[in-house]
């Protein structure tokens, strides 16, 4: 299971990097501005990550073959989540 796991964290942290450079087109480094703290490329590899870990744990695959796709699934599951929320800031700013 902890292999599975360490699967999980690389290929869904890989496919976060991905899905950023798919998006932006280029690697977008971690800056600090006043207000906060962006994280750039590591926000889409930690979501991917952690979207993978927690497929993987909860599927309990039997077989490599499994953890590595779900793991892909899951780390595009982390690209989608930010553009939901980037969509709900968007609304909440129109309707402000």
């Amino acid at each position: 299971m902890l292999m599975n796991i360490i699967f999980a964290v690389l290929i869904g942290g890989l496919v976060g990097v991905a899905g950023h450079i798919r998006n932006e087109g280029k690697l977008v480094m971690p800056r600090k501005t006043k207000k906060f703290i962006y994280l750039g490329f590591w926000e889409e590899v930690i979501l991917g990550a952690i979207g993978a870990v927690f497929l993987v744990v909860y599927t309990d695959p039997d077989s490599t073959l499994k953890v590595i796709f779900l793991s892909i699934i899951a780390g595009f599951g982390g690209d989608v989540l930010l553009k939901f929320l980037e969509l709900l800031k968007i609304r909440q700013k129109d309707n402000s």
